[in-house]
């Protein structure tokens, strides 16, 4: 095989983070560029099973047509780019590149939501995150405070985060607007996100964001964030 054959082979999506760093590192040009599907992941309990913090008719919509549409949309725009960059059309590659990370990001967000929920979640977290909570927090209870008032300073759409810093070894709370992905922006890893996004509230809530932040605490799956937590 010829090394420009052999390079046409590269996938155009690389996994996690690399995606999402440039263009330039995490789209190859290729000919052959794999065309991989997204798929819409499974819910780990019923849409009911968060009643009534998070209403079935939310989950319903939240996951069965709001991410299922990141996904949808993920796999069209993800075969006009491989078009675009088997033409040589920059243009087109530069029009497409805001909607991709859009719906890849949401995609990515949306997937770690789910299972950052549980209808036998709330409560505190235990063991060594809830040690490094006191230790850069001072309390857990502060920690909620911070995270639920950065979730209310979102202006428009987007999330409120608890990332961890591997560089100082600390949480750190921020936010981040639409779909962007944390450790894209900040360079934080993930551990506990809160969509506050209109659609993930407005119809059990009417519009009220602190009313749903409020509750949503009382589904936290703090084992997978601990989870997650001792992975980084």
């Amino acid at each position: 095989m010829k090394p420009q054959e052999e390079k046409g082979r590269c996938c155009w999506m690389i996994v996690g983070q690399t995606l999402m760093r440039s263009v330039s590192q995490a789209v190859r040009p290729a000919a052959a560029a794999s065309r991989q599907k997204h798929t819409l992941p499974d819910l780990p309990y019923d849409y009911d099973a968060l009643e009534p913090h998070i209403s079935a008719d939310i989950m319903w919509r939240h996951h069965g047509k709001h991410h299922a549409e990141y996904v949808k949309n993920l796999n069209m725009i993800q075969e006009q780019y491989l078009e675009a960059l088997q033409m040589g059309d920059k243009t087109a590659q530069q029009v497409l590149k805001p909607a991709r990370l859009l719906n890849y990001g949401g995609h990515i967000n949306h997937s770690m939501f789910w299972n950052n929920l549980s209808p036998n979640g709330g409560g505190e977290p235990k063991g060594v995150l809830m040690n490094a909570i006191k230790r850069d927090f001072g309390s857990f209870e502060t920690m909620k405070q911070e995270m639920s008032a950065a979730s209310m300073s979102v202006q428009g759409s987007g999330w409120g985060w608890l990332g961890f810093n591997k560089v100082t070894g600390k949480l750190k709370i921020t936010t981040c607007a639409n779909e962007a992905l944390l450790h894209n922006v900040t360079g934080l890893k993930p551990l506990l996100g809160f969509d506050v996004w209109e659609h993930a509230y407005h119809r059990q809530y009417d519009n009220s964001r602190s009313d749903y932040i409020k509750s949503i605490w009382n589904v936290i799956n703090w084992d997978e964030v601990s989870k997650r937590f001792n992975k980084v």
